[in-house]
């Protein structure tokens, strides 16, 4: 399918406004709200777009591994099947590099990767190492990423009109009580669907629209769910992806992280354990850029040292959802366990 730039449009006033409604987006965006229903379920249906929303976890228990793994080369696509189908593992990416998959894996805690993740990786044919990078910060992510093609009115006009699921620059603090399960039961048809209605949500549970939009309500003003809008890479005009192995002096991280904000295609910046101390994810125009990138992160970042390049041969899922090779959206889901800081 073609995307055009009225495509882009709509799917960047969603990134700011996840949820906002047909009606209110037309008032920004000066097109009338049949069409931008029409619109968004033509790019969601082709796999080009979608929202989702999961669990924040606490950020002070939470633990965001970087996964590195290796298996046997005729075996590659039963273990990536395997890796994506755990609810911890995020996202699957194959890498061109001395590593053949590399891992976003997410858990409420260290212990649940300790003893309930690392144990499904032993048990999987055809995996023979895995590797692990623990984020010790989280400078950039994901969630924060925009097209920008939007002008600054129409953006700060959306920000006005989001609700408190907004996505902000930045995952909200975990607040109030934990919500009950009849309310959790809304979060399936969320990750599924991060426009879902009340409407929608009832019909699948079997509930009163009025009693679900009252835990809709309850839900979205509890901050405990982060949404998005996500787009195919293919479609995003940066079909690449490069991510940095690198060291940061001790004391420089916050700065560093201050400074990667300030480009527009980063799509993960984080501390982390291990060999290297500092990871970097762009999407980039070509491969060309990669040199381009390096050479931007080195001047306005004193002192870093890129060990490594890697660059991404092919996403098997992102942020729960499974993707088909071209970097489209398969429609299948697989609800995260947790929680969601991931590129």
């Amino acid at each position: 399918m073609e995307v055009s730039e009225d495509d882009l449009r709509l799917i960047n006033a969603l990134q700011i406004a996840p949820r906002i409604s047909s009606s209110d987006a037309a008032g920004v965006l000066g097109v009338h709200a049949t069409t931008l229903a029409a619109r968004w379920d033509r790019l969601r249906d082709a796999g080009a777009a979608w929202t989702t929303a999961h669990l924040i976890g606490d950020p002070k228990q939470m633990c965001l591994a970087l996964v590195d793994v290796d298996c046997e080369m005729r075996q590659r696509a039963r273990v990536t099947a395997a890796l994506a189908a755990m609810p911890e593992v995020v996202t699957v990416e194959e890498a061109a590099s001395n590593r053949d998959l590399m891992l976003t894996v997410i858990t409420p805690t260290l212990a649940h990767f300790s003893d309930t993740v690392v144990p499904q990786f032993k048990d999987i044919p055809g995996l023979l190492k895995y590797r692990t990078a623990l984020c010790t910060r989280l400078h950039v992510g994901g969630y924060a990423w925009r097209l920008n093609v939007l002008d600054k009115a129409q953006q700060n006009a959306l920000r006005v009109l989001a609700g408190p699921e907004a996505s902000g620059s930045a995952p909200p603090a975990v607040v109030g009580a934990p919500l009950p399960q009849s309310h959790l039961d809304l979060i399936p048809f969320l990750a599924q669907d991060g426009r879902a209605s009340a409407a929608e949500i009832a019909r699948g549970l079997g509930r009163s629209p009025a009693t679900v939009q009252r835990q809709l309500n309850r839900v979205l003003a509890s901050q405990l769910l982060s949404f998005r809008c996500e787009i195919a890479q293919k479609y995003s005009g940066y079909p690449v992806t490069c991510q940095w192995f690198a060291n940061v002096p001790p004391g420089q991280h916050d700065t560093a992280g201050a400074e990667l904000r300030g480009f527009r295609n980063v799509r993960l910046a984080a501390s982390t354990t291990g060999r290297t101390n500092f990871v970097i994810v762009m999407w980039l125009h070509s491969l060309a850029d990669v040199m381009n990138a390096e050479l931007a992160l080195q001047q306005r970042i004193p002192g870093i040292e890129l060990a490594e390049s890697v660059v991404v041969l092919s996403a098997a899922k992102r942020v729960g959802w499974m993707l088909n090779p071209d970097s489209t959206a398969t429609g299948a889901v697989v609800p995260s366990a947790g929680l969601g800081l991931d590129p």
